[in-house]
């Protein structure tokens, strides 16, 4: 789990050869230690210690500042019953954060990120699939709403299968930059209501409460986002429940 770079317009005959998203601006430096990426109007430094732990602290343009602190882990973060998880203080900022028995770090693009959780083999083949994965590596930055095995499992017997299918690549690409919103939106970023234009061209809706923050489709179908702001070098990531479908 590139995207402006997705495209201009939407067919079922989509070529991706030559992502043409508009990009927001986004730096990174690192040494073998300490990693410095400034993306979207925020500035985040993280910092690794011989013994794992890991100190991160951010910084918005608009003055909003934040500081995690984070220790290696065994095992998955239990996603919440209702909403986000929350299980670690390094959710606000990603680093450090558990999904699918791997750690998801900032020093790696999205797809990397997600090839190394378990949860997600669904998903990384379905972009292998689709011709996407160069466009995930690139610069971006992207939000990416990614489906976990267990929401693809939802969906109605047979469906995966068909949709890597190389006659289905078409819809398949349709489907998953659905899932895909240029720029890099945490969910401190996301606002009850907001309407999000995907890559794909059409629009998703948040719905964000005290519980937590949900992503309303263009057919009405909802997805709770079980682990918020994942963070890689190219974007960020929110682990979904829920398959999102476009109207067309």
């Amino acid at each position: 789990m590139n995207i402006k770079p997705f495209f201009a317009t939407l067919a079922l005959t989509v070529a991706f050869t030559a992502p043409v998203f508009a990009q927001d601006s986004m730096k990174t430096k690192s040494d073998d230690e300490k990693t410095k990426t400034k993306a979207d109007g925020t500035t985040t430094k993280t910092k690794m210690a011989d013994d794992g732990k890991m100190k991160v602290k951010g910084k918005s343009d608009a003055g909003d500042k934040m500081k995690a602190k984070t220790k290696p882990r065994k095992g998955d973060m239990k996603a919440a019953d209702n909403g986000m998880s929350t299980s670690t203080a390094a959710t606000a900022t990603g680093a450090g954060v558990m999904v699918g028995g791997a750690m998801m770090t900032p020093d790696k693009d999205i797809v990397d990120n997600a090839a190394g959780s378990a949860d997600h083999t669904t998903l990384v083949a379905a972009v292998k699939a689709a011709g996407l994965v160069e466009t995930l590596k690139s610069a971006g930055p992207f939000t990416v709403f990614a489906p976990s095995n267990a929401a693809f499992d939802k969906l109605p017997a047979g469906t995966v299968n068909s949709l890597v299918t190389p006659e289905m690549k078409p819809t398949l690409t349709k489907i998953l930059t659905y899932h895909v919103v240029p720029g890099s939106l945490t969910a401190a970023n996301l606002t009850d209501g907001q309407v999000l234009t995907t890559v794909q061209g059409e629009k998703l809706t948040v719905m964000k409460s005290a519980t937590g923050v949900m992503i309303k489709d263009a057919k009405g179908g909802m997805a709770t986002v079980t682990t918020a702001d994942v963070i890689s070098k190219n974007g960020v990531t929110h682990v979904i429940d829920t398959v999102l479908m476009p109207a067309q």
